[in-house]
């Protein structure tokens, strides 16, 4: 296929550089003027577009995004397929899936989980959201990117999984950090506090998978002094994102927002900017109830 990849960030470009190893064509563009291996720089959006049976694009925001498909879209050929990997706002998502159906073009809203090492392994895990006809011109894509593709819904409905998703993810490992803080304060050890919880009724992707205690459990972003594999500031858009829609639709989310808000407490007023979102361990260990 020719696909255009506009957003070659840390994200998009090892995907991108995945599918043209894949043996695509693919035409590439940045604002900060990066690229990617095996990827053909172009000089503007239209460029991007201009031949393209796929237009793919990984960016930081909803805005960004509405831009950008304001700019890309009229350039598309008739039949083409738009898919956004972003993680955004269900409402931006479902502005460009409407902006490329009114010009006769197919749309998939597509984020991803599994951060850096997803995107340079191919291993992400994509949340779609569009078309059956869009889904199933996008999934061989999708299988050279990841490791698994769900098609979730109509329009929207990619973004709502991933942020409902992320939702628990920042819940989940929140209450896992506060488990070891307690734990230590208790003199439980950390290992035999892992052995219990990893395999009884506390477990979760959190604990077992990417546990934030350094030495114990697989290997994550704990063991290399929390240098992120997704940093706390993504985990706080995210939970903006979740909150923001359950306002949207009137949904009670209480726990969702006290992530959200201790999220907001730790990159904004802490040392949390550019550390692993797993960090909320050393900073519970180090507080007292009433700190």
């Amino acid at each position: 296929m020719n696909i255009g990849f506009i957003g070659l960030g840390n994200m998009g470009a090892p995907m991108a550089a995945n599918l043209a190893k894949a043996g695509h064509r693919i035409r590439g563009f940045d604002v900060a003027g990066t690229t990617a291996e095996g990827v053909t720089p172009a000089a503007s959006i239209a460029e991007v577009a201009q031949g393209a049976d796929v237009v793919i694009t990984m960016l930081p925001n909803g805005a960004i995004l509405r831009q950008v498909a304001d700019e890309l879209i009229p350039h598309m050929r008739s039949g083409a397929v738009f898919i956004d990997c972003s993680t955004v706002d269900v409402e931006s998502a479902r502005y460009a899936a409407q902006a490329a159906e009114n010009a006769g073009v197919m749309a998939v809203d597509a984020p991803v989980s599994g951060g850096i090492g997803g995107a340079a392994g191919g291993t992400l895990t994509f949340m779609a959201g569009g078309s059956d006809k869009a889904f199933d011109t996008a999934k061989p894509l999708f299988d050279i990117m990841g490791q698994k593709a769900v098609h979730c819904g109509d329009a929207g409905a990619g973004q709502a999984a991933k942020i409902c998703n992320n939702m628990i993810l920042g819940a989940t490992m929140i209450a896992t950090c506060e488990a070891f803080a307690l734990a230590d304060k208790l003199g439980l050890d950390r290992q035999k506090m892992f052995d219990v919880v990893s395999t009884s009724s506390g477990y979760s992707w959190s604990m077992n998978a990417y546990c934030p205690a350094p030495g114990v459990g697989p290997t994550s972003p704990s063991d290399n002094d929390y240098k992120p594999g997704f940093a706390a500031e993504l985990m706080l858009k995210d939970l903006g994102l979740s909150q923001q829609a359950a306002e949207m639709v009137d949904a009670d989310t209480p726990m969702g927002a006290l992530a959200r808000q201790l999220y907001a407490q730790f990159v904004e007023n802490e040392d949390g900017k550019g550390k692993d979102f797993s960090a909320m361990l050393p900073r519970f260990a180090s507080r007292g109830r009433d700190s």
